[in-house]
């Protein structure tokens, strides 16, 4: 399934998927029993059933909604005959809810059927797993009243943003991001041919065994970006598995994953560096070449992917200059 990929990101899909699915099962229920409720409605009644004519900041508070929520779910309540509003004889300026005889009625038929959805649910999650899973929404719910959500987000917004961009090296910890960043790329413009494959699956083997080196933009310990650095042969190199994630666009990481490889080529005394691309990659291309690195007026022969059209040499001192000029 998708929504489990994204983890937190998801989080509130999720939720909201289950939230429907009992939603929905409960009212199959209420219809097949021949109730005239529906299972949103529930807390509302029951807390009014329980606790008798109430304010509606007072229902909204209990059973965690916001006012304009629980006002517009009265009003539903109230059209259906099962809820109506009063004066507060104590404040004229307040409106009561409090359920109606209708109300009463219907819902002291409800027994069987609430009783029935308890235990419905226990056979369906079983008591293990029905115990985790209320356990974790208490826990859940005490978290998020000692320590707002959308502060902690925010608090986090405000950490990325300020933190610096750094490039790192490869380590086996990595292995994933590398992987990952590329495919992510490769899936949504080309595809992942059976070269991209082997190398992605297995970089210390066909990149830094050979004498290649890779190298992570990492942003507050967030991995963004990546790129190879493969050793053809002694002194030749080419540069490769760029990868950016694409939600992290205007951060810098292409270029100083860019000027990281072409600082180790310097570094290692090569004599030549290229790289092979696609016209379709205009924005890559641009940035490749207002670093050096030169057009050529044909493709590299014996290239190895399918998807290359684009053949690049890089010349220092030479930006922005085609072969074909």
């Amino acid at each position: 399934m998708y929504l489990p990929s994204l983890a937190q990101l998801a989080l509130g899909s999720r939720l909201k998927s289950l939230s429907d699915h009992f939603y929905a099962a409960v009212d199959e229920v209420y219809r097949t029993c021949g109730a005239g409720v529906e299972s949103r409605w529930f807390p509302v009644l029951r807390f009014l059933w329980e606790n008798g004519e109430t304010t509606v900041s007072d229902v909204a508070q209990a059973i965690g909604q916001t006012h304009s929520g629980v006002s517009q779910l009265a009003d539903k309540l109230v059209d259906a005959g099962l809820v109506c509003r009063k004066k507060d004889v104590q404040d004229g300026r307040r409106s009561l809810l409090a359920l109606t005889d209708k109300g009463r009625a219907d819902l002291s038929a409800l027994g069987p059927i609430w009783v029935s959805v308890r235990r419905g649910i226990v056979r369906s999650l079983g008591e293990e797993g029905l115990g985790t899973l209320l356990d974790a929404l208490a826990a859940t719910e005490a978290a998020l009243q000692e320590r707002p959500v959308v502060e902690a987000m925010l608090a986090e917004h405000a950490a990325l943003t300020s933190a610096a961009l750094e490039v790192v090296s490869y380590e086996p910890a990595l292995k994933a991001h590398f992987y990952r960043l590329n495919a992510q790329w490769l899936e949504r413009h080309f595809r992942i041919e059976d070269i991209d494959r082997e190398m992605l699956g297995d970089p210390e083997r066909y990149v830094i065994a050979p004498g290649g080196a890779i190298f992570f933009a990492r942003l507050a310990g967030e991995v963004i970006g990546t790129c190879a650095l493969l050793q053809e042969s002694p002194g030749v190199y080419e540069l490769s598995k760029m990868g950016v994630d694409e939600t992290f666009r205007g951060m810098g990481a292409g270029r100083s994953l860019l000027a990281a490889a072409i600082a180790e080529f310097h570094r290692r005394g090569g004599k030549e560096l290229f790289l092979e691309s696609n016209s379709r990659l205009k924005t890559a291309l641009r940035m490749y070449e207002q670093v050096g690195f030169v057009l050529q007026p044909s493709t590299r022969p014996g290239s190895h992917y399918e998807r290359a059209d684009v053949y690049m040499v890089y010349q220092p001192g030479n930006p922005k200059r085609s072969a074909t000029a």
